[in-house]
């Protein structure tokens, strides 16, 4: 296991571990090897583990700040591993902050963000891919998304990752035995077994791949960007869909100028929608920044929704790159082209496109609209569900995830594309065998079990404080 610098510090560290502001309740948690002692110097009882007390708390001069329920655990069955001790008091900021002051007094120092989470990593109560759950778990935007979370913090991801790897060790242990005994009368290496265990790990990759992918959208929220020609209607489409007026609608060219985002929830899914600048040949300084900045934010889209007036197909602007994620046309102004709202089957820029014309590139679904009257949004937004390959089943995508996570995931799949490629053209064991160990280290950095000190300290600094 990999440690940070200097390894386990063995000091005790104390934080608030609820929200603050005023509540019912409010709660300091410390863990270290003299967190047992500072809750009985506090309470001035003799606490045992696993046994709510009801105590009154004392500060450093011995006067009572607060009461309510002290609760002692015994390392290592404790979160982090360590003697963990949690005084509930009352749920205000002052008495919370004095209750706190009574801990650092007695020889606790205030944790750092995540360092209850960090020691729970460093003791083996938990693996990576769990820590970082119970952040996203902590943060989820969506029920949906709660529930990936917590599928992950129970291991069902790094459980998926674990036996992936198992099966790349396997394989690594038959090939090395087949260079060790090259004696044997059989070519262990060219019967055929070890291309079909490539592929089937190659594909089984794959498809982890694929829903670590969702299950990183889901726990960031997935980005939906508004994109087209200025008056399209784009402004009026976000406010159509947040069910909110966010952004400022007029008759006149170029009126948004920076992007405006907006969050909402489509089928359990948490949405950052993004209404850019139209996309024009603009002379205007302020104007042309706002268009670079609609370009960057279509270069980090997982759904791009080109809307296009429909009243005029002529002026349909400036045609999309080629893109890397799905497109979703969308006809609008429908209320004066007299179109039916729904799905379509048109070509923005002619107009017309048979059953038998290639589709556009990045082409992906075609919607008419009216954001003037509402009509067709409900299509447009089941398209966006649909264009996001996600539902509400556990299937769709089982755990959580995140950006970190999928490229690991992506560069193992790359390089063991590679590595199938080259044990074809030369059918060497002892490349074979390196990139296999390579694939193997790279999954094992997810979870944790290798991993550099800067990576450990980037992830739990990002924690909120008490957890």
């Amino acid at each position: 296991m990999t440690t940070l610098s200097g390894g386990l510090e063995q000091d005790t560290i104390a934080a608030i571990a609820t929200p603050s502001g005023r509540g019912g309740v409010s709660i300091i948690r410390l863990s270290g090897p003299k967190a047992h002692s500072i809750a009985n110097q506090i309470t001035e009882k003799s606490l045992q583990a696993r046994n709510p007390t009801v105590s009154s708390f004392r500060d450093a001069r011995g006067d009572i700040v607060d009461a309510g329920l002290s609760l002692l655990f015994d390392g290592p069955a404790s979160f982090t591993g360590e003697d963990v001790a949690e005084l509930h008091g009352h749920g205000g900021v002052v008495v919370t902050q004095l209750l706190l002051q009574a801990c650092l007094d007695r020889g606790a120092r205030l944790a750092r963000p995540g360092e209850f989470s960090e020691r729970a990593f460093l003791n083996n109560k938990l693996d990576l891919t769990q820590a970082e759950s119970l952040a996203d778990l902590i943060d989820a935007r969506t029920e949906q998304a709660a529930r990936q979370a917590s599928a992950s913090l129970r291991g069902v991801f790094s459980g998926s990752v674990n036996a992936l790897n198992e099966k790349f060790i396997t394989l690594r242990v038959y090939v090395e035995a087949a260079i060790d005994f090259p004696e044997e009368d059989i070519d262990f290496l060219a019967e055929g077994k070890v291309s079909e265990s490539l592929n089937a790990l190659k594909n089984e990759l794959f498809d982890i791949v694929e829903q670590a992918q969702r299950g990183a959208m889901m726990s960031r929220g997935a980005r939906v960007v508004l994109t087209g020609a200025p008056n399209a209607g784009k402004s009026s489409l976000l406010n159509l869909l947040a069910k909110n007026n966010v952004a400022i609608v007029t008759d006149v060219p170029g009126t948004t100028r920076d992007v405006i985002r907006e969050s909402v929830t489509l089928a359990g899914i948490a949405i950052d929608l993004s209404d850019t600048a139209g996309i024009r040949d603009a002379t205007d300084a302020i104007e042309q920044q706002g268009i670079n900045r609609a370009r960057a934010e279509l270069a980090d889209a997982d759904v791009i929704i080109e809307v296009i007036d429909d009243s005029d197909l002529s002026n349909a602007g400036q045609p999309l790159p080629p893109q890397d994620c799905p497109i979703i046309r969308v006809y609008n102004k429908i209320d004066l082209s007299d179109r039916p709202p729904g799905r379509v089957q048109e070509s923005p820029l002619t107009g017309g496109m048979s059953e038998h014309d290639e589709a556009p590139p990045g082409y992906s679904i075609g919607i008419a609209v009216s954001a003037a009257s509402g009509e067709g949004i409900h299509s447009l937004e089941q398209a966006i569900v649909e264009s996001l390959g996600v539902d509400d089943s556990a299937s769709s995508t089982p755990f959580s995830a995140r950006e970190r996570h999928v490229g690991c995931l992506k560069n193992a799949h790359t390089l063991l594309v590679n590595a199938i490629d080259r044990f074809i053209t030369t059918g060497a064991g002892e490349l074979l065998a390196e990139d296999l160990r390579d694939v193997h280290h790279i999954l094992s950095t997810i979870t944790g079990e290798f991993g550099a000190d800067d990576l450990l300290g980037e992830i739990f600094s990002s924690f909120c404080i008490g957890k």
